[in-house]
């Protein structure tokens, strides 16, 4: 147990990332780690719960929790369309909660909330903290909040041991690389290409730089998100990465056949992670 301050005031305890810890264990199987993107309240909150039930128990070690926004810039058009109907059915900030906690409970699976941060400032930086950790959250990423705009962010996520996991992409300049690895907990989420979310036949020959140049710049742990849509690219991002991000394949699945169909898709992605010979 670690000494008091000099106030005598109790020590904070050093946070041990469950991002990290479920990429670690994935690692030590000779495979990367499986991460999945599901938005909460589509096509209902119960709904949502399911599927992402369903996509830790047929292999994803990582689970993402997104949070349906109004201006969703990053999103592709299936993302969107997801997200937009459940803000029309009712859904609120608060029942991110709900889910993480009911996904947090039922499944081994470390569980992430993905937001844009204007949810996260309306509510209050340390509230949404606090209660993200009291519903067994591991932590946020937040794809459109940088380091040096993110003090607040940085002060709650130690007082709760969550993870932070920052964004970088092709783009990202070897200092601003620098700045951001230094700043994650959990892992590095490298975009694998430039643009907005959605399925494609192939991915991007830049991913394996931004892996690469997340790596020289420190990064311990770098999973690849974008793009990424069926066991072929899983295995072809498997050969350098730890870990495979699949969102937009995974809410294809859900819209059309439900949570059943979210789990088979997920088994399909996890025979891909064994990684096969990297391209020269």
């Amino acid at each position: 147990m670690g000494e008091p301050d000099a106030e005598g005031a109790s020590p904070k305890r050093k946070a041990v990332s469950r991002a990290a810890a479920a990429i670690d264990r994935a690692k030590a199987e000779g495979r990367a780690a499986l991460v999945g993107y599901l938005p909460a309240g589509y096509p209902s909150v119960q709904g949502s719960i399911e599927a992402a039930i369903e996509l830790a128990r047929n292999g994803a070690d990582i689970i993402e929790i997104g949070i349906p926004y109004s201006d969703p810039v990053m999103d592709g058009t299936l993302i969107q369309a997801a997200t937009t109907e459940a803000l029309a059915n009712g859904f609120r900030v608060a029942s991110v909660f709900d889910v993480v906690k009911a996904v947090s409970e039922a499944t081994d699976a470390a569980v992430l909330v993905m937001t844009y941060w204007n949810p996260v400032a309306r509510l209050g930086v340390d509230e949404f903290a606090r209660r993200l950790a009291e519903a067994g959250g591991a932590g946020i990423i937040t794809p459109d909040l940088i380091p040096d705009e993110a003090a607040e962010w940085l002060e709650a996520s130690e007082k709760y041991g969550l993870d932070r996991v920052f964004l970088v992409a092709p783009s990202t300049s070897p200092d601003r690389m620098a700045m951001t690895v230094a700043a994650t907990r959990g892992f590095t989420y490298a975009v694998s290409l430039m643009g907005v979310t959605g399925a494609r036949e192939t991915v991007d020959e830049s991913a394996r730089r931004v892996v690469a140049a997340a790596r020289d710049a420190g990064a311990e742990r770098v999973c690849v998100g974008l793009g990424i849509s069926h066991a072929g690219h899983v295995r072809e991002i498997a050969a350098y990465a730890d870990g495979v991000i699949v969102g937009t394949a995974i809410v294809a699945a859900l819209r059309r056949g439900g949570p059943a169909a979210v789990g088979r898709l997920a088994a399909e992605l996890r025979a891909g992670l064994v990684p096969g010979p990297a391209a020269p």
